[in-house]
């Protein structure tokens, strides 16, 4: 089994923090919800996630060499305010990686006495071919959140939001790997789908289900439509820097390579 290492870069105190699972799904619904939270709430960079099968690749942002894949956390919390952990990276995992990055959050989550996982992806429906998914302008009718939770407690917070039961199907990926760990060990888990394109980025599936762990946790009263253009502003970005992980995840020059925006 792979072996995955948490490097902390900044103590902070992460006791009764709910955990954002952003590893790359369906539609990228993930990876925006990690960008938007990272964004939203003004999050600092804590922590590094490495394995020796992740890609040799730095991002860079702001002039700052950032790792393959981070774990961010909000600074300063004013009273009442609830902490949340983001786990974000733009690599897409190898099937090898899939089970050790699952039981790594989880460890990171009990190890950090975190109260509760959340993993946010992109459903695929079967549809007849002239049904579709609905256009911009029906979207918000034709797409439902659904939610399933690990434990009793997990499945009844799942209840002070609009996500309809998920009551049969296979979910695959780290969101797999968090229920099941979540199961096994009695760790409060819930995984946030909703149907996505899969050939685009969906920043309107993003937004609904950013819609649902604002109704869970942060209780900002979010407004879905304001997010969803906030959200589209992420797409192209996140469309790039998958794009270029994605390659150079499949080998590089021994000399490297450079590319990016000056």
């Amino acid at each position: 089994m792979a072996e995955i290492e948490i490097v902390e870069l900044k103590k902070t105190d992460l006791r009764n923090a709910v955990v954002i699972d952003g590893f790359p799904s369906v539609g990228l619904v993930s990876s925006i919800v990690a960008n938007y939270l990272i964004a939203l709430l003004k999050m600092e960079y804590v922590a590094v996630m490495d394995s020796d099968l992740f890609p040799t690749v730095s991002l860079i942002r702001d002039s700052e060499p950032l790792g393959p894949a981070r774990v961010y956390a909000r600074p300063r919390l004013k009273e009442g305010e609830q902490q949340i952990v983001v786990f974000s990276t733009e690599i897409q995992p190898s099937a090898q990686l899939l089970r050790p990055l699952g039981t790594a959050i989880i460890d990171f989550a009990i190890t950090q006495r975190c109260r509760l996982v959340i993993s946010a992806g992109g459903l695929i429906v079967e549809r007849d071919e002239d049904e579709g998914p609905g256009e911009a302008g029906d979207m918000e009718a034709e797409v439902a959140v659904y939610g399933i939770g690990s434990t009793e407690a997990a499945q009844e917070l799942l209840k002070e939001t609009d996500a309809e039961p998920f009551l049969e199907g296979v979910i695959s990926g780290t969101a797999g790997v968090l229920l099941n760990e979540g199961k096994r060990r009695q760790v409060d888990v819930i995984t946030l789908l909703a149907e996505a394109r899969p050939d685009v980025a969906d920043a309107r599936a993003a937004a609904l289900i950013l819609a649902a762990i604002d109704q869970m946790v942060l209780h900002m009263n979010l407004n879905v439509e304001p997010l969803c253009k906030e959200a589209e502003r992420l797409e192209a970005q996140l469309k790039v820097l998958h794009k270029d992980a994605a390659r150079q995840s499949k080998g590089q020059s021994p000399n490297g390579k450079v590319e990016g925006y000056y």
